[in-house]
């Protein structure tokens, strides 16, 4: 057998060297000779043109292997070369396969070495066995006695398996003023920010898996322990979205100047972030919470479960009905035209806090006349005309509040002809949203009532 480095022989005369010394078989009957050509993507174009010919037609019991781990530059440089080969692709080993054989190689060394140990080796091989045994030689070169997971913390610079602990722990409980004590502690120990960041992203994954019912491997028992106490206060959908915040901001994190800030902002953000609601539970403590209105549409299947944000507290599961006060009555009055304009702020501001759909539409609209019991409002932007149309009841029940009898409402301006044609200059960002949440809200009661009681943000 003999073997080539093509990195330090690539060129075309070593090629030919190498096609010459090939020319001739193996001297003993039932032997073969192999050639092995390693980095073999580092050969030129010319060398491989002079391997083409004793690759069509090798000699008897003549075998050449190309070991590369880029073999897309092959098929770039020598497209016709592949053609006469055959390929065989290696997969990486799985972390069980490399921790095993490093329980072999321990064993057969008379050391001794730790489960956590050898899994952290393992981890960090990335699926090389060869690596593995490096790391582990490294390892056990280190220092005497038995191989301990904080040796091999301390010799490849891994993050300890407390520092994962209080990442979580801030998260979960919200402890925005203990993130800088915890990357003040990362700095101080002279850790690596890119190897935390990973590893972060590692645990929450581990995190999501469990909640999910599965089972997170190749961590060690402390961190089993810590994942499996934080199972509970961060919930799947919550850890979704932090790492959708990791996804966002790692390509940022690797190429920032000042690595400690931006680590400092992904924690901050992930602590600061608001936790999600599920919807049914939102509804049922709505019931709950105005003393058993709501008992006969609790059975109600209110469609697929969506996530409800409260802007504005962190709300507590059960939601007392002291939560939502009554109004105070308006007054009442005669229905005239100058009334219902002097009135119209406020009707606008019951809306905003009320209906917000309703409130985002009333600025494009004002009074214009009064028919009987008929309110007639003129729609200053055709736009909003059709969702204007949809609320018409919602508007007549705020203009009830302040007149003896029920009114009706009647739209001005708002034709199919002219709603046909809206002004493109009109449209702002507001009333298009508007639309979009009243569309959500009118394909589910329950939805529209949780948003309108609990002054809630649809996450879309």
């Amino acid at each position: 057998m003999v073997e080539l480095d093509a990195a330090s022989n690539r060129g075309v005369d070593d090629a030919r060297d190498l096609r010459e010394r090939a020319m001739y078989a193996a001297s003993a009957e039932g032997r073969h000779k192999v050639y092995i050509v390693d980095e073999a993507h580092m050969l030129t174009r010319e060398a491989w043109n002079a391997l083409l010919k004793i690759l069509e037609e090798p000699p008897s019991r003549v075998v050449f292997v190309f070991a590369t781990t880029e073999p897309q530059k092959i098929a770039q440089s020598a497209a016709p070369i592949l053609s006469r080969l055959q390929r065989f692709d290696f997969r990486r080993i799985g972390p069980h396969a490399i921790v095993d054989r490093l329980r072999q190689v321990v064993a057969a060394e008379g050391l001794a070495a730790d489960d956590d140990a050898l899994r952290l080796i393992a981890k960090s091989a990335d699926g090389g066995m060869r690596d593995g045994l490096s790391i582990l030689d490294q390892v056990v070169s280190f220092g005497a006695g038995p191989v301990t997971a904080d040796r091999v913390r301390e010799v490849l610079g891994l993050i300890s398996d407390d520092v994962y602990g209080e990442l979580l722990r801030v998260v979960a409980e919200r402890d925005s003023a203990g993130v800088f004590p915890l990357v003040e502690r990362l700095v101080d120990g002279g850790a690596d920010l890119g190897e935390f960041v990973s590893g972060a992203g590692e645990v929450l994954r581990a995190v999501l898996m469990a909640n999910l019912g599965g089972k997170p491997e190749g961590f060690t028992e402390a961190m089993q322990t810590l994942i499996e106490r934080y199972r509970s206060p961060l919930p799947a959908p919550d850890v979704v979205r932090l790492l959708a915040v990791l996804t966002e901001l790692e390509p940022q994190l690797r190429a920032s100047g000042n690595a400690r800030l931006g680590v400092e902002l992904l924690v901050l953000r992930w602590a600061m972030m608001a936790r999600t609601v599920e919807l049914q539970a939102v509804i049922e403590a709505l019931g709950k919470g105005e003393g058993g209105r709501g008992k006969g549409e609790e059975k109600r299947n209110p469609g697929p479960a969506g996530v409800l944000r409260d802007v504005h507290s962190d709300a507590a599961q059960t939601l007392p009905a002291s939560r939502f006060p009554l109004p105070v009555p308006p007054e009442k009055g005669p229905l005239t035209l100058e009334r219902v304009k002097a009135l119209w702020p406020r009707i606008v501001e019951d809306a905003r806090r009320e209906k917000p759909m309703l409130g985002a539409l009333l600025p494009a609209v004002e009074p214009s006349a009064i028919e009987g019991t008929t309110v007639a409002v003129r729609v200053l932007d055709p736009v909003h005309a059709e969702g204007l149309e949809r609320q018409r009841e919602s508007l007549a029940q705020l203009i009830g509040r302040y007149v003896p009898e029920p009114v009706r409402i009647k739209l001005e301006g708002a034709a199919s002809g002219e709603r046909s044609a809206p002004r493109p200059g009109r449209l702002t960002q507001d009333g298009v949203r508007a639309e979009r949440l009243e569309a959500l809200r009118a394909r589910d009661p329950g939805l529209d009532a949780a948003v309108d009681a609990l002054d809630l943000e649809l996450l879309e």
